[in-house]
């Protein structure tokens, strides 16, 4: 009779062989149809790399960002925004306008694709009124999708954003 050790471990090893062979089919559903996730990921990473393949293969262009730093999101992803880089004192001081990077990257979608799916790391530093935004940008440009990572957990999950809100530690 195997002990109790053993079979933890065994346990523990289908989880994690399970995990790799995931197809991610009900993660694309579940985009399709809610058009913003908020994702919990595990800290050692690796399993988001996996699904974002599976979303590139079932058709759909990626755009990785990070949530640090981005300022105002509506003009960094939807309009026309200046940026001032750092004089040193030895320059004037310029502004630079650069073009909205969703707007840039659905023009140049490739023909056969679904859509842009913008996955933003480091969530959990967005405020609600930013989550808020984000949540319904799939409703202004139906070709957009938004998968946040909102924090961690032992295992890959995710939920609609708008029902993350309450969960966020860092809410205004």
């Amino acid at each position: 009779m195997p002990s109790l050790g053993i079979i933890k471990t065994l346990s523990k090893l289908t989880t994690k062989v399970m995990a790799l062979i995931t197809t991610g089919k009900q993660l694309i559903r579940d985009l399709e149809k809610l058009g913003a996730l908020g994702l919990y990921v595990p800290p050692e990473g690796g399993y988001e790399g996996r699904y974002q393949r599976r979303i590139r293969a079932a058709g759909y262009t990626t755009l990785l960002l990070t949530a640090r730093g981005l300022g105002d999101l509506a003009a960094y992803l939807t309009g026309v925004h200046g940026v001032r880089p750092a004089h040193l004192g030895k320059k004037d001081i310029r502004v630079y306008y650069l073009p909205p990077i969703v707007n840039y990257h659905l023009e140049n979608l490739p023909p056969k694709s679904k859509g842009l799916v913008l996955w933003m790391m480091e969530g959990h530093l967005l405020s609600n009124q930013e989550v808020e935004y984000l949540a319904s940008l799939p409703q202004l440009e139906p070709r957009v999708k938004i998968a946040i990572e909102r924090g961690g957990d032992r295992f890959f999950r995710w939920m609609p954003l708008k029902d993350t809100l309450e969960s966020s530690y860092k809410a205004v």
